[in-house]
């Protein structure tokens, strides 16, 4: 299929592995876009279970590549050389799009020189219910992003993941393929592709588009500790690409710089200062914005949201009032410490009377650019 005159030919790419009980649903929201220019292109990367049988009954609606295990990048470098899209789009498997993303994502690239679109992906249950999320949960960047992406390096403007993206061929073709080094954890190639997209060409952002599912296997954005020593390596390789590619344009960066300024280093530091503070075993309170992507146990403390209802962060407090409440409701549960980490840091402006309840009440223990840590047991001095 080669590109019409006036109308982009869009090419969708589906790398699977093992994901059959989601690949239709993946592959259905591909084939029907109302754009009328789509190719889907389906790369197994050695499935064990029928996901190769899925595929092969959709004959020539796709075209698809059963290959061995390599990883999913390597499967996105296949997909792409077996494309000819205009713009091309990776959607994971376990996901799918709304039926006119592609063709909003069209109208986004007309215009100015644009490298990528961006949108946002309502978050549903292994059984397509929507939770009522959406990722990611800040606001999209959109625009010229290059001054920000050589001064902050990878990671330094919000970005959606795989399924929320699609990306100038004209861009690809530069820049790929994508290095297969990386570990395999979701969201490498994003970073790779995100943080070269803004040297590139403007970056556009859309609403929600599509749906990202969330299941026993897949919640990366939920196990940021987990993966915290593979993601601190894989940034490190991203730091070295874009420091590569910059010095190739001619452009000097500070990478030293960006390690500082990275989340998941900072993260790492963050959880040194709370290891060093609070007693292994002891109950603490977490002010994070439900960010940190952290499970009942943080270095082997137990970790209680804030606001926390079984066990689970439940959003922002209402009010000064109603977070001062919760509190004390927590500290009555045994939490002896209230980590407010720089995720949440507008907190302080935002509930005054809290913070004041805080500093006035309870002494710190701990003041830094990661961590403000409150002893819930203690005055201040």
């Amino acid at each position: 299929m080669t590109s019409g005159a006036t109308v982009p030919l869009v090419s969708i790419v589906i790398v699977n592995y093992n994901y059959g009980r989601f690949l239709p649903a993946a592959i259905d929201s591909a084939l029907d876009q109302t754009h009328p220019h789509v190719e889907v292109i389906v790369i197994d990367d050695g499935s064990t279970d029928n996901s190769q049988q899925i595929i092969t009954r959709y004959g020539t609606d796709i075209s698809f590549l059963l290959k061995e295990n390599e990883g999913a990048d390597a499967g996105r470098n296949n997909g792409f050389a077996m494309s000819a899209g205009d713009i091309v789009c990776f959607l994971d498997s376990d996901d799918t799009l709304q039926p006119a993303a592609i063709e909003h994502v069209v109208e986004a690239f007309a215009g100015a020189t644009v490298a990528k679109v961006q949108w946002r992906l309502s978050v549903i249950d292994e059984y397509g219910k929507r939770t009522g999320r959406s990722l990611p949960s800040a606001d999209l960047c959109e625009g010229d992003l290059r001054e920000a992406v050589i001064a902050r390096g990878p990671q330094s403007y919000v970005s959606s993941p795989t399924s929320g993206n699609a990306y100038a061929r004209w861009f690809l073709d530069q820049v790929l393929p994508i290095p297969e080094d990386m570990e395999q954890r979701s969201g490498a190639s994003d970073d790779v592709l995100s943080m070269l997209a803004p040297l590139f060409g403007r970056v556009k952002a859309l609403g929600v588009e599509g749906s990202y599912r969330i299941h026993g296997n897949n919640d990366y954005w939920g196990r940021s500790l987990e993966l915290l020593d593979a993601t601190v390596r894989d940034y490190s390789r991203c730091c070295e690409l874009l420091r590569d590619t910059c010095t190739r344009m001619g452009i000097q960066v500070d990478v030293s710089a960006w390690q500082r300024s990275s989340w998941f280093c900072t993260l790492r530091l963050a959880l040194q200062d709370l290891s060093d503070i609070v007693p292994p075993g002891d109950a603490f309170i977490l002010v994070d914005d439900d960010q940190w992507g952290s499970g009942d146990l943080v270095a082997g403390r137990r970790r209680l949201p804030f606001v926390e209802h079984e066990g689970q962060h439940w959003g922002k407090p209402i009010d000064d009032e109603h977070a001062i409440g919760e509190l004390e409701r927590l500290r009555a549960r045994g939490a002896r410490f209230l980590v407010l980490g720089w995720s949440a840091f507008w907190w302080r402006d935002y509930y005054p009377g809290w913070f004041e309840y805080l500093r006035s009440s309870f002494r710190c223990v701990l003041h830094n650019e990661r961590l403000d840590v409150f002893d819930l047991t203690s005055a201040p001095v």
